[in-house]
């Protein structure tokens, strides 16, 4: 059928219909994956073009994927971060809803905690495998959505179930009817997309899912698990490794709206946060992230990094509330004791921090010369230096004006007699072999060890 897109303003041939390919070997496109080497980037040249959403949001997985890497939440944990979760999300519901396991008395008892909270957003829901006895953990969830396991790869499908294509399909639509028949939403777990036969099994399984959904009125969505990382985003990259085609391909061939698609990455080569944005524009509404992007293996997409995407792409932050992610750092480090790498992006301790004396004096004449955006401003996280021997006399200024919150009436400069004095001895400390940074306690006592009355002018004109 011929119809007139509106967004390309173009006539388009919208009639795509692929069966089921039920081989009797398994495609392990292994010309791609032949195990031994690094996997293969192939190239066809064929390009996609970008079909960016009205709306776009995020989804969690924090308490399902991510807890599978971690030590186990309590109960009381999983609520507070998902109250700061809501919060980063803001009014709009940005982080539109998380995902809860079902199996342990914890899992449930999590659930309802969060459930009884009352929150709007994130909306709560289950993920199962395509399992009847697992659905009925469902039945007793009180959740409207739940996420099913639906293997697409013949690695899975061959080597991990030992089906046919067609009995997989047969196995995955039996259990997404008995979802439907309850009035439960559906979501579709493809996982290992990237490994996936996708004109053999996955347009053809999600053709048989829209068709489902138009009789029953209930929509299913198609969550796209690039389960090992493989995806890829570079212009004519092939299928199945294309994020873009991906996408494209799901949206154009077996016509899933935009609202119904989903990106799942994990960050296996790197390319996690690039894959999830590429997603979104390329089509998909939602991308699946954790947060501080913990998950198996490398872990899936950080859930701040999307956020920080989210208003780049769209120039807004629409009501998130960023000072909630280094809340959630804190959290994690405090409560959890889960050891933030200093130098992540957003979270870190450090990824506002810099040692470098000629950094250091570009931050003490401006701050925004070596500061990515006003951090103290957005996520409540001033610029830090960070003192050690490159740091110079405007890293030992800076720290000073940092440490104390000095009103720039009372600001130091690197000129000052205390600057120059503890300079030298940083100097001599690092001279004799010293080879780690000065603690904020230790700088302290320099101070006080070379003017212990401007420790006094310090503490008094400080803004803390």
């Amino acid at each position: 059928m011929i119809i007139y897109n509106d967004k390309s303003n173009l006539l388009e041939d919208t009639v795509y219909r692929y069966q089921l390919q039920d081989v009797k070997e398994p495609n392990l496109y292994r010309e791609l994956f032949d195990y031994e080497s690094i996997p293969k980037i192939a190239f066809n040249h064929r390009h996609v073009p970008m079909n960016m959403p009205d709306e776009i949001w995020m989804t969690d997985t924090t308490f399902r994927d991510g807890q599978q890497s971690t030590s186990p939440f309590t109960v009381k944990q999983i609520v507070d971060l998902y109250k700061l979760m809501a919060r980063l999300g803001g009014p709009k519901g940005l982080v539109r809803q998380s995902e809860f396991f079902l199996y342990s008395k914890k899992d449930k008892e999590a659930l309802r905690a969060c459930q009884d909270t009352g929150l709007k957003f994130p909306e709560i829901t289950t993920w199962i495998r395509a399992d009847e006895r697992d659905f009925e953990l469902v039945k007793q969830a009180d959740v409207k959505e739940t996420g099913i396991l639906v293997s697409c790869s013949d690695y899975h499908i061959f080597k991990k179930m030992h089906l046919t294509r067609k009995q997989a399909l047969d196995k995955y639509l039996g259990i997404v009817k008995s979802a439907l028949s309850y009035g439960i939403r559906p979501r579709c777990h493809f996982e290992d997309i990237t490994r996936a036969d996708f004109y053999g099994f996955v347009i053809p399984f999600a053709s048989e899912l829209m068709r489902l959904m138009e009789d029953s009125g209930i929509p299913i969505k198609i969550r796209m698990c690039d389960t090992m990382g493989f995806g890829v985003t570079f212009p004519g990259v092939t299928l199945p490794r294309s994020v873009q085609g991906i996408v494209y391909g799901l949206y154009h061939y077996a016509n899933v709206p935009h609202d119904l698609l989903e990106w799942h990455g994990h960050n296996d080569f790197y390319k996690v946060v690039t894959n999830a944005s590429t997603a979104w524009l390329y089509g998909a509404s939602a991308v699946n992230c954790s947060l501080l992007g913990i998950g198996e293996r490398t872990g899936n997409c950080p859930l701040e990094a999307m956020a920080m995407e989210y208003a780049a792409l769209r120039g807004t932050m629409d009501g998130m509330d960023f000072t909630a992610i280094t809340e959630i750092a804190d959290y994690f480090e405090r409560e959890i004791n889960y050891i933030v790498p200093p130098k992540t992006p957003f979270v870190g301790r450090a990824f506002n921090s810099t040692r470098a004396g000629i950094h250091a004096d570009g931050l003490l004449k401006d701050e925004e010369i070596y500061n990515i955006f006003d951090t103290a401003k957005i996520l409540n996280r001033p610029a830090r230096v960070s003192v050690n021997k490159t740091s110079g006399l405007a890293g030992i200024a800076f720290w000073i004006n940092d440490y104390y919150s000095l009103p720039d009436e009372y600001k130091v400069t690197k000129n000052d007699p205390l600057v120059v004095a503890m300079k030298e001895r940083v100097d001599a400390e690092y001279e004799e072999g010293r080879n780690s940074s000065f603690g904020d306690d230790e700088l302290v006592n320099l101070i006080y060890s070379i003017d212990s009355k401007r420790i006094r002018d310090l503490n008094a004109h400080s803004m803390r």
